[in-house]
């Protein structure tokens, strides 16, 4: 079941305004630019935003997401008719020949248990083409950015045009092992209601990634550092032989 920050209606709702600067996905829309990707499938696609942004650009997409709010949000968005939405998991996507597949932001990490982990890089290898590609981030365990999840250090106050004042920040509950669970809460000034929404996030390591990869059929063709966060994140890119 995805988080309530995904999947109530009323946060997935303000979800864009709350993190308006996506130029994380900039590395994603040049990648499907120098693979010459027509097809593309968006996991974990959310709101939308980086779907919406290929289909502007002429790419066939294909967005599966499991949070049904987070969904509406996104076929209400112009241009939403130009991309096919599936409410569910990756697994729950047919054959696609798609040229890459793309799990953006904190998506892959998201897929917690190993067995989820492994059914997904099983099910976006069935989707993909022989050739196509598949490119998704993870943040390096090393960097630790769990310990800047704090109130003090993420709270944030915003206006969004026809909600009103919404404050939000975050702040960690668990460490346990690789697993980090966090809270969000989100309080809304216009009535005072205060949701609060719990996330755990799977911090893999670089070798770990590779082998599970490796394990499901791709080869790592190369592993990036992530522009938007320099030595804190990995951009994997593998490939379907």
């Amino acid at each position: 079941m995805a988080d309530a920050i995904f999947e109530h209606p009323r946060l997935a709702a303000v979800y864009d305004p709350l993190d308006p600067d996506r130029s994380d996905l900039d590395v994603y829309a040049a990648i499907a630019e120098e693979l010459g990707a027509r097809r593309v499938l968006d996991v974990g696609c959310g709101t939308g935003t980086f779907a919406l942004l290929l289909a502007g650009r002429g790419i066939e997409v294909t967005g599966v997401d499991p949070a049904g709010a987070s969904l509406d949000v996104a076929r209400a968005k112009p241009g939403a008719e130009r991309v096919r939405w599936i409410h569910g998991y990756a697994t729950d996507v047919p054959p696609l020949d798609a040229d890459l597949a793309t799990i953006t932001g904190n998506a892959a990490q998201a897929i917690v248990e190993p067995d989820d982990w492994r059914a997904t890089l099983a099910a976006v290898h069935a989707a993909l083409r022989p050739g196509g590609h598949l490119v998704f981030e993870t943040r390096d365990p090393a960097r630790r950015a769990w310990l800047g999840w704090t109130k003090e250090q993420t709270y944030q106050v915003t206006d969004v045009p026809g909600v009103g004042r919404v404050e939000q920040w975050h702040d960690v509950t668990e460490v346990g092992g690789p697993l980090v669970t966090f809270r969000t809460t989100v309080v809304f000034a216009s009535d005072g209601e205060v949701l609060t929404s719990h996330s755990t996030l799977r911090f893999r390591e670089r070798a770990e990634v590779e082998a599970d990869l490796e394990a499901s059929g791709y080869v790592v063709r190369e592993v990036r550092d992530a522009p938007d966060r320099p030595g804190k994140e990995f951009v994997f890119l593998a490939e379907r032989p």
